[in-house]
């Protein structure tokens, strides 16, 4: 009788545990899938990794504003996700096809052209181009560097933008892969400047004080936004829209933005375009 009461007993405290067990086990997938349903799918987020300080790697980590303004993003809409470092082009050709990758978020602005071909969620950042010279070179403008040997990453603006300039089939107008190959050329004689981002000229400034850099800012270069990219037609854009929205008006895009650029961001602008795009829908 006694070994039936103890096996009752321990047949019990099985029942329990299995049932913390289960309660548990739920609590950590309602945790990890918090989107629910089909949002329970892991999407892949391609990102070139040569930005900084948009996004760039930090030994085996990839980092930077994108890479944490993308995190606030995708945890306000409840999407699990993953990053995965890939070339410029690869990474716009894969996206196009809308197979490997689900969505990319590389410094890429919006563009009229661009958008033919890709959807993008609501814009996220105002930039511009700048350009590069070294000290004393008596450059000022992008119109003198039209006789000039210029260094862009292709497929940019900037590359948009200088062969406006310098006339299609100009080899003066050389295109590399990535901005770092575009500086790394300037530093070996090989061009008068480099064409970029503001962010991204400002930050090898600031990494490379012993270089005798500095930068020019031209009027004509207009504003520019950047925006998440997508396939065309994709059904992530109705999911990241309110979640840009909602992460550029709580407090947590400034949040992030100080953490890299150790500032507060003027987003008056960038309201402005957002509500626009808005609009437009």
């Amino acid at each position: 009788m006694k070994n039936l009461k103890l096996l009752s007993i321990l047949a019990l405290l099985v029942v329990i545990l299995a049932a913390c067990g289960s309660k548990n086990d739920e609590s950590t997938n309602n945790a990890a899938n918090s989107g629910g349903g089909e949002d329970a799918k892991t999407y892949v987020i391609a990102s070139d990794a040569s930005y900084a300080p948009m996004e760039y790697m930090d030994k085996e980590d990839l980092v930077g504003f994108d890479i944490d303004f993308l995190k606030a993003v995708m945890e306000e809409a409840g999407l699990k996700y993953e990053v995965k470092n890939v070339a410029w082009e690869t990474m716009l050709g894969s996206v196009q096809q809308g197979k490997d990758y689900d969505g990319a978020i590389s410094a890429v602005t919006i563009t009229d052209k661009r958008q033919e071909t890709y959807d993008f969620t609501l814009p996220y950042f105002e930039s511009t181009n700048m350009i590069l010279v070294k000290e004393g070179s008596g450059i000022t403008s992008a119109q003198d560097l039209k006789d000039k040997t210029v260094a862009v990453q292709i497929s940019t603006t900037a590359d948009e933008i200088m062969t406006g300039i310098m006339g299609n089939g100009n080899t003066k107008l050389k295109r590399f892969e990535s901005n770092t190959l575009a500086f790394m050329d300037m530093d070996q004689g090989g061009a008068d400047a480099v064409v970029a981002d503001i962010a991204i000229v400002q930050e090898y400034l600031k990494n490379n004080p012993d270089k005798k850099y500095e930068s020019v800012t031209d009027s004509s270069f207009a504003s520019e936004y950047y925006g998440i990219l997508l396939p065309k037609g994709s059904e992530l854009k109705a999911k990241l829209d309110p979640a840009v929205k909602a992460v550029i008006e709580n407090g947590k895009y400034a949040e992030v933005y100080k953490t890299w650029f150790g500032e507060e961001p003027d987003t008056t602008n960038l309201l402005a375009e957002l509500k626009k795009h808005e609009e437009a829908k």
